[in-house]
């Protein structure tokens, strides 16, 4: 499945990796701390496309948000880091 950064490029996603796995394995850059859905810090917009958890983050997110950290794509995406 595609991970379209806005405003940057567009990468492939797997199911069985994280998201930010995902998107660090191909080169784009995401700030985070934890790895695990703690802090926060890798905060970004999901504006496009579905992720599943496999447990709740304990970081608060808006509704429109996701936590790469500790999430794995289910759709193609569109994401807007911070």
């Amino acid at each position: 499945m595609t991970i379209q950064v806005q405003d940057g490029p567009a990468v492939q996603g797997c199911t069985s990796k994280t998201l930010l796995e995902s998107l660090e394995q191909q080169g784009v850059e995401v700030h985070y701390h934890c790895r695990e859905g703690f802090c926060g810090a890798c905060r970004t917009k999901l504006i496009e496309g579905q992720v599943e958890y496999a447990t709740d983050p304990l970081a608060f997110i808006d509704d429109d948000e996701i936590l790469p950290c500790c999430c794995k794509p289910l759709s193609n995406l569109l994401i807007r880091l911070a």
